[in-house]
Parts: structure tokens; C-alpha cells; sequence
């Protein structure tokens, strides 16, 4: 096993002969003309890819869900479907579709019926709730939401919302034997039996700049923003990932476990399948014990990952059947390199395909040339320059300029905005714009500031270390330490909070931990309502696992907190100050013991 990150990246490295380089190089071909298409073709969409598909191999299976297979034909005539459904009532061009929804099929073939119409889906982070919920909601101003019977608690929680008072326009699809019915919606099931199942006219008339979905994403700012995604930006995505990365054909069968509110399953995974003609299986959610089980029934070839996946799926006890399985290639990304070689090796798998990208970023690195421990290439303009960690800011030379580091060294990631590779945003222009950084290297240039640490390894490769500010990553999720310290300020015995990210070894990303500066006596602070209250408050991915009482926050020379400071004390203070842990039942926080810590820091607790 490696417990190292690949520091560097040689032109040997790039150009070697492998066995591996030499296959399935007709998909590189593919993904080339692909991404020729997507640049010069403007009414190239989701929606014309899939009645291309329907149109050419009608019965070749493009979708499957516990147990059962829609070929294109069936799945492009579903879509026809819903979308005459949604015209009929008034659903068109540069319209906002809200979808509260699981994974199930009926999800992506809305998304689809809505490209067919221009509209836009809005995908709704089914973890979230209440004023998290209604604020995602507002942001992209729905014309209409689809409720899954399977989600309407959620919606209960929000439907009264002020912001959402001009969502009046509500369907709901049942789920198997849940049926509950919501007050005022209308069975969109039922209302798209009988429609048409032809293709409509609208979809050769929707633009590839035009937008196809919105995810919602963690800022530094706190709530989540949604950023857009283009079909244009969809397109390339597949293309590179799926063609130029995992070398899909048409034979592939993709198992895709991660929620569809993620770009993980909705761009890299279904947009590889879609460019490659192949067939996505689709799975309700991940399951460690029968993950594998799934995998034969699907006789899936390639599965997609979070980093945290692969930490449960190598955490599971060995079984005879870990090799037995047709995967030849895995798509993902947080693999730590502490865990890559044994993961690899256990499971028999022979492609990795890590790759780095964000849901509003305007590029991808994927490990296209197979090497191991890396987050992978990209051909287009990039930077990895020096920062200040105290700040968390880039450094200046007299000149008002940034630097780049050198190779093998770690420094902060920018995307260059180009005419090809666009910076498309978020629905908050002004959120947008705090992302760039103009007048980089020289006057008239700009930069995306990805907020992450990186190594640059050379040959345009790059390694993943650390994601800077306000927002760190913890079960496979974005956390923004705002929206945290907002429901932690909320409760009665607290009178200030800073939230942040700690490092735990053996888990992915970061814990949650807040520091509080209570209002009373710390002796007598109500753990116990804090836990009630924040379970009540957040997602549960963002509830914070620790916390440490501190009497006074310390704070820098321009008044922001000193988090640095923080997350170098972890779970572990030199101070000495007692640390609580959340119980597992998460109805209370405890004092840390010696004990638990020495787990802790032996990987051995499962969090």
C-alpha cells in the first residue's frame, strides 16, 4: 500500500507503452468528435442525443432499475411523454422545473422531457429540509415542482413558505405502494398515460448553451447556490469522462449508486452513458452489503464512486466474490492514495478512473492515461498558485500578480475563463462573480478560483489535497460552516460559534467541529438540546460530529476567525480544552475520551 500522493507526473509516465493505452481506442475517437459536435453543432442536446439513439437502436437497453429495462425507444417515448404534460400546462423555454424526487426512472426521464422543451430541471438535494430546502427552491424561482410520494413529508415542511407563495403549480409521481397524496398536486403519472409517445418539434429548436439542469451547491457564502449546467458544458462532460477517460461503448453497462442531485451521478455518469450509447443502471441508493450482489445483476462493466464509497466497500469483510464480477473500469472522485493500491487490488480492477471537477467549475481533470494517485490531465489553461495560509488567500507579488508553484509542490487552484471553457455561474450573478479572479498573470485574464488545494504534479496532472475557506466535505457532501454557525448561533445557551473541518483518520474529507462560546456557565450547557436542535436544524451530513467549548473566539486583524488555529488542534488540543463527541444515536454530544481519541486516531471508529 501507498500512504503517499504521487508527487510528480514524468513524460515517461504520459508516454510508456501499455497494454491499457491500447484499448478501446475508437471511443477516444468518439470522444474527439464528440467534443468537436458539442462545439459546432448548437442544437446538439440531451433530448436530440437520446431521439438520436431511440432513431438508431431503438431496443438497445438504456436504462435499468431493479429488475427491469427500458430500451431508447421506450425511454425516449416516456420523456415524450411528461414533456407534453409539462407543455400543456404551460411549461416552456427558460422555465425553472423543481423535482423533488429519489432515484428512480422517472427522474431522469423528466429531466429529459424537459430538454425536449428548453426548461430547465431543478435538482433538489433530497437530504435538505426546511429553510435549507425553501432557500434552494426560491433561488431558481419554479414555474413548478414534481414531488416524489416517497419525499412529501420534505415538501410539507416548505409548501408554506413565503418565498414559495408562486409555486402553485404542483404534480406529484406515486412510488410503488407509496401513494400519499398531497394536498392540491396532480398525478402526473396518471396525466401522461395517454399522451403521444412522438418526438416533440420543440427539441431541435433548444440551443446547447441553454440550460439543462441546476444542482445546488455549498458555498463559501453558506447556503447553497444553484450553479447552472449547460448542455453544451453536459455534453463535454460525457465526452471527455466517459470517452476519453473510461473508453465507454456501446456494450457498457454503467451502475451508477450515488443520488441524481449530484453531478457524480447526473453529468459524469449518465452524460458518459448517453455519449457513448450504453446502458445506465441505475440503483435507489448505495448499499455496502449488496453492492456487489447488484453489480452482478446488472452485469455492470463500470460503477462511478465518492471517495467514501470505496472507503466502506474496502472496509467490508473479505468475500470470495470481490473479484467475481465483470468491472473493468470505476469513475470517481476522493479515492485516497492511501487506499488506491488496495482497493485496486482487492476488487481486481484495472481502470481508475479519479477525476477532479465542481458542479459550477468550468473544467475537469480526469485519469485518462491510468496512473494511479492522480486526480488526472486536462489540456486546457490552468494555474496552481503559491497562498497564504493563514488567509487562505493567494499571494501577491509587488506587482499585484499571482505566482505559480513549482512542480510537486501544493498551491491553490485557478481555471482559466475562456470562450471554450466558460465560467457559467450561478443563478446569484453577484455569488458568480466573487468566484473569479481578474488580471491574474497579466491584464484583460481571468480565473475561476476553485477553492481547492492542489499538487501539481507536471504534465498538466494534478493531485487533490485540501479544499480551502468556509466549506469543507464530509459524507460525500458539501458543508458550509455558515449555514452550520447559523443553526448552532440559533440555540439558547450559545452566544457565539465558529464551525470547521477536521482531519480523521481512515475517514474521507472532513469532520464537522464547532468551537462555542456559550452564554452561561459552560458546566451547565444542555449538550443534549444542541444535538436535539441542530438534528432538527440540518442535514444530517452536516450536524458536527465534535465540539469544544471556548470562551472567547479568536480572531485575526481584520475580525475573521482563526479556523487555521482550529483545525490544527482537531479533535486533539494541545490545550487540553475537553472535546465532546456526538453519540451514535445523535441525541447528544459526550466528553471525549482517551479511549475513544486512541480509536480515533487509529482508524478503527466508523463515522
Amino acid at each position: 500500500m501507498s500512504d503517499n500522493q504521487r508527487s510528480v507526473v514524468t513524460a515517461w509516465d504520459v508516454l510508456k507503452p501499455t497494454r491499457d493505452q491500447f484499448e478501446n481506442l475508437g471511443a477516444v475517437g468518439r470522444g474527439v468528435g464528440m467534443l468537436l459536435r458539442s462545439r459546432f453543432r448548437d442544437r446538439l442536446t440531451i433530448a436530440t442525443l437520446i431521439e438520436e439513439h431511440a432513431a438508431r437502436r431503438p431496443k438497445h437497453p438504456a436504462l435499468a432499475f431493479e429488475g427491469r429495462e427500458w430500451c431508447y425507444a421506450e425511454f425516449n417515448a416516456a420523456a415524450n411523454r411528461y414533456a407534453r404534460v409539462l407543455a400543456a400546462a404551460g411549461i416552456g423555454a427558460g422555465d425553472v422545473v423543481a423535482l423533488l424526487l429519489d432515484n428512480r426512472p422517472e427522474t431522469l426521464m423528466l429531466v429529459a422531457g424537459l430538454a425536449k422543451l428548453g426548461a430547465a430541471a431543478a435538482m433538489c438535494n433530497t437530504k435538505q429540509r426546511g429553510d435549507v430546502l425553501a432557500h434552494s427552491l426560491a433561488t431558481v424561482e419554479p414555474r413548478a415542482i414534481v414531488v416524489g410520494s416517497e419525499l412529501a413529508d420534505a415538501f410539507a415542511e416548505v409548501r408554506t413558505d413565503e418565498r414559495l407563495s408562486d409555486l402553485t403549480m404542483i404534480w406529484q409521481l406515486p412510488d410503488g405502494e407509496n401513494r400519499a397524496a398531497i394536498e392540491g398536486a396532480t398525478d402526473l403519472a396518471a396525466a401522461a398515460a395517454d399522451e403521444s409517445d412522438d418526438n416533440l418539434t420543440s427539441s431541435n429548436q433548444v440551443s446547447s448553451t441553454a440550460t439543462c439542469f441546476y444542482i445546488f451547491t455549498s458555498g463559501t457564502t453558506g447556503l447553497p447556490k444553484a450553479s447552472r449546467m449547460s448542455h453544451r458544458r453536459w455534453l463535454r462532460g460525457g465526452a471527455g469522462l466517459g470517452l476519453l477517460g473510461l473508453r465507454l461503448t456501446a456494450a457498457d453497462r454503467f451502475y451508477c449508486a450515488l443520488p441524481l442531485y449530484h453531478n457524480n451521478a447526473l453529468t459524469v455518469s449518465w452524460a458518459s452513458v448517453l455519449c457513448a450509447g450504453a446502458t445506465f443502471c441505475l440503483a435507489r441508493k448505495f448499499s455496502v452489503s449488496r453492492f456487489w450482489d447488484d453489480i452482478r445483476a446488472n452485469r455492470a462493466t463500470v460503477f462511478s464512486y465518492i471517495g467514501e464509497l470505496c472507503r466502506y466497500l474496502l472496509a467490508a469483510a473479505d468475500e470470495q466474490g470481490d473479484r467475481d464480477h465483470p468491472v473493468r473500469a470505476v469513475i470517481g472522485n476522493g479515492l485516497r492514495p492511501d487506499i488506491w493500491d488496495d482497493f485496486k487490488a482487492r476488487f481486481g480492477i484495472d481502470r481508475i478512473c479519479e477525476f477532479y471537477g465542481a458542479s459550477e467549475g468550468n473544467l475537469i481533470f480526469v485519469n485518462g492515461f491510468n496512473m494511479d494517485r492522480t486526480a488526472g490531465f486536462c489540456p486546457l489553461p490552468f494555474a496552481v498558485v503559491a497562498y497564504d495560509p493563514d488567509t487562505e488567500q493567494p499571494v501577491l507579488d509587488e506587482n499585484g500578480h499571482m505566482r505559480e508553484v513549482g512542480r510537486g509542490e501544493v498551491g491553490l487552484l485557478l481555471n482559466k475563463v475562456t470562450d471554450f471553457a466558460p465560467f457559467e455561474g450561478y443563478t446569484d450573478d453577484a455569488a458568480g462573480e466573487k468566484k473569479l479572479h481578474r488580471g491574474v498573470f497579466k491584464k484583460g485574464d481571468c480565473y475561476f478560483d476553485t477553492g481547492d488545494l492542489v499538487r501539481r504534479q507536471g504534465m498538466r496532472h494534478i493531485a487533490f489535497v485540501d479544499r480551502l475557506g468556509d466549506t469543507f466535505r464530509w459524507k460525500g457532501e458539501n458543508v458550509a460552516t455558515t449555514q452550520v454557525e447559523n443553526a448552532v448561533n440559533g440555540f439558547d445557551d450559545v452566544a457565539e460559534s465558529v464551525v470547521y473541518g477536521v482531519e480523521v483518520p481512515g475517514a474521507d474529507g472532513r469532520a464537522g467541529m464547532v468551537a462555542i462560546t456559550p452564554k452561561g456557565d459552560p458546566e451547565r450547557f444542555d449538550w443534549s438540546g444542541l444535538a436535539t436542535h441542530l438534528k432538527a436544524e440540518l442535514p444530517g451530513y452536516a450536524v458536527p460530529l465534535f465540539a469544544r467549548i471556548k470562551p472567547e473566539a479568536e480572531v485575526t486583524g481584520t475580525m475573521k476567525y482563526r479556523k487555521v488555529d482550529l483545525k490544527k488542534d482537531g479533535y486533539a488540543p494541545k490545550s487540553g480544552d475537553a472535546v465532546y463527541m456526538r453519540d451514535a444515536e445523535g441525541d447528544t454530544y459526550r466528553p471525549l475520551d482517551e479511549a475513544t481519541r486512541d480509536r480515533l486516531d487509529a482508524g478503527e471508529l466508523s463515522l
